[in-house]
């Protein structure tokens, strides 16, 4: 291995399983060639102009029709321009009078059990009923509706209710605090608030109301706040502010016409954590961010009418709202929606969801995976799961033996893969494989969809060779990108256009092997400087959990004054006691699999590693640990506070 130079990654880690769709799959396949979708993406390449505006004229629905596909000023982008639409017609409206109008939507079941089910005529008729009671609150477009609700039909009605009238939504996670809503609710001057008296986790109660209603001693532009009864629990309902949410409904009209709005109106805010702790208010408009979930949805999922997709994902993270809203119901899909945790009561409890509703497509993330793993392969064998036809993971990259596990335990080795890349930035899926087009390397999210121009460049901006390590870059606009930072153009021009210029820079690392395939190997800071080798730590991650007594890894690295970083690692294990001889055992599988270089000079056990509410590990906050500091970073987005309690105690 050479020294890197010029900010090129040292790659260590060699996969070579390859996994074809079965002749069976393909023969059924929406896109069943390499040959087609590779025509697709030279179509795209060629002409991305005329490919977009294919699909806009013939998927979306116009009010009035564009004059133009694309205004591109650098790092500004607006797509379809002068045109009209409306997300929640195209995701509702266009099923009515067709064979769908009577198909279910929505499955959803609670966390205690309880369940129901909207078809798309029932959907529609409460989308409106809600869209008249937001105007009867004095919502017109435009206006912010800053939504804390858990995982009920309740939440989508609302997202949907909101883009029929104009409004533009800010769902929060039902976890965050209420300095989290209220930070959140000042920086986009959310006027009305929308949450539950609780919500249903891990068999706990969780009281929303009254997080909501310390936030909102703090949200001084949201005037009125509209209350779902979910749990039952005591709340406080201050007069002339709160209300009701069966209440308002009971006398609202089943007839709301969708408000025809400008192809670039801003449809969503979604925060997402900043380096600076401050939250950062990515904003997505209407038709382009419609048009992209809808097509991505189809292609990667190879989406039939007969199918039922579960998107494990919440409604409070960008995986929600593309691929639980506003993706499948532009496709006319039936989507499972889940309230609560999936070890309760019991670590089968996704399983049992999957038998009961014959979920033909599941969507989860590599850290529920893990998780699985680690809670042992007899909660799995306990369940018919032959409905499934096709597996997805999303928010991370997937360690290859994670893979592997899913690939079998779950697939039975019939259901290929879709490991997606995208980012709350990007809107929609960027590269995936084409299920029936497409083979797979496990780990790798294989090549870049239709329409999307991938490069991977050093510290100076210039092409790295085939399998070196790189910045991942965008290299053209695409319908379903973000649109900027809620009020904040500067920091959005110079978090994601500056470093590269001409270029969207995802923050991410990759390489691109001799197959073409991608292989993301974590955020640009994510990288260990190891006597002059730049190493990603998703390698040496992917090298620990290879091992058999490996549920979990995090790699950081820590300052070190002979090598300049040394390579510490956070290891939660399975079936074995933590050890000395253990510890010993997983550095020399380390050196074994990936090379002298990347064995840990640090491995710390614990029983489980600090994440985010949406199952990222906060690798900055290991960072904090292992190099002693007394304080650590923004813990504002932390799912377990106990965690880094217990990692504290292990450090003492």
């Amino acid at each position: 291995m050479s020294q890197s130079s010029g900010g090129q990654i040292d790659t260590v880690m060699q996969e070579d399983r390859i996994f074809s769709p079965s002749e069976k799959f393909v023969s059924q396949a929406q896109i069943a060639s390499l040959e087609a979708s590779q025509q697709m993406w030279d179509d795209a390449h060629r002409d991305p102009i005329a490919f977009w505006d294919q699909f806009a004229k013939e998927e979306l629905h116009w009010f009035e029709p564009y004059r133009q596909v694309l205004e591109w000023q650098e790092p500004f982008a607006k797509w379809f321009l002068g045109g009209k639409t409306n997300v929640a017609y195209n995701c509702i409206d266009a099923h009515l009078g067709t064979e769908r109008e009577d198909k279910t939507a929505i499955l959803w079941e609670g966390e205690p059990g309880d369940q129901r089910t909207l078809t798309y005529r029932e959907l529609h008729e409460e989308v409106c009923r809600f869209a008249n009671v937001l105007k009867h609150l004095g919502i017109v477009p435009g206006d912010v509706v800053s939504i804390y609700m858990p995982m009920v039909p309740e939440l989508a009605i609302a997202m949907l209710a909101c883009a029929r009238v104009g409004a533009v939504h800010s769902v929060i996670f039902a976890g965050f605090s209420s300095e989290a809503i209220a930070d959140r609710n000042q920086d986009a001057g959310a006027k009305l608030q929308l949450t539950a008296d609780g919500g249903w986790r891990r068999g706990k109660n969780l009281p929303l109301k009254d997080t909501v209603d310390a936030a909102l001693e703090k949200s001084s532009t949201v005037e009125k706040c509209v209350v779902l009864r979910r749990t039952g629990i005591q709340v406080s309902m201050q007069e002339g502010r709160d209300f009701w949410w069966h209440e308002l409904m009971e006398n609202a009209s089943p007839d709301c016409p969708a408000e025809p709005m400008d192809s670039e109106a801003p449809l969503f805010i979604l925060y997402t954590s900043g380096s600076t702790g401050k939250p950062k208010g990515i904003k997505h408009t209407t038709a382009g961010y419609n048009l992209y979930v809808k097509k991505t949805f189809e292609w990667v999922f190879d989406h039939r009418d007969d199918d039922v997709f579960w998107c494990t994902a919440d409604c409070g993270w960008i995986t929600g709202h593309s691929y639980i809203v506003y993706g499948p119901f532009s496709a006319g899909a039936t989507c499972v929606m889940y309230e609560g945790a999936p070890n309760h009561p019991h670590e089968d409890r996704f399983w049992e969801i999957v038998e009961k509703h014959r979920v033909t497509i599941f969507y989860t993330a590599p850290t529920a995976i893990r998780a699985f793993i680690k809670w042992g392969d007899h909660h799995v064998e306990k369940h018919d799961l032959t409905s499934l036809r096709l597996l997805g993971t999303v928010g991370e990259g997937i360690n290859p033996e994670a893979w592997i596990w899913y690939h079998k335990m779950i697939g039975a080795e019939r259901c290929p893969i879709v490991d997606t890349w995208w980012q709350t930035e990007t809107g929609g899926i960027m590269m995936s494989p084409l299920p029936g087009a497409i083979s797979t390397k496990p780990g790798s999210c294989t090549k870049p969809l239709p329409g999307v121009m991938p490069v991977i460049v050093d510290e100076q901006g210039d092409l790295v060779a085939s399998n070196n390590g790189g910045m991942l870059c965008i290299d053209h606009p695409w319908p379903g990108m973000l649109r900027g930072i809620w009020g904040d153009d500067e920091r959005y021009r110079e978090q994601y256009w500056s470093k590269v210029p001409g270029k969207y820079l995802t923050g991410d690392n990759a390489r691109c092997d001799n197959d073409g395939y991608y292989w993301i190997m974590g955020r640009i800071d994510d990288v260990i400087n190891v006597s002059g080798h730049r190493l990603s730590t998703i390698e040496v991650e992917s090298a620990l959990v290879s091992h058999p007594h490996v549920a979990e890894a995090a790699a950081i690295g820590r300052p070190d004054e002979i090598k300049g970083q040394a390579i510490a690692v956070f290891v939660t294990i399975k079936d074995v006691e933590a050890s000395d001889e253990l510890r010993g055992e997983l550095k020399q599988h380390v050196r074994k699999e990936i090379g002298a270089l990347a064995q840990p000079d640090d491995i710390r056990f614990t029983n489980a590693l600090p994440k985010t509410r949406s199952g990222k590990i906060m690798r900055r906050l290991l960072r904090d640990i292992a190099e002693g500091k007394e304080k650590v970073g923004d813990t504002t987005t932390l799912e377990d506070y106990s965690v880094l309690a217990n990692l504290r105690e292990d450090e003492e």
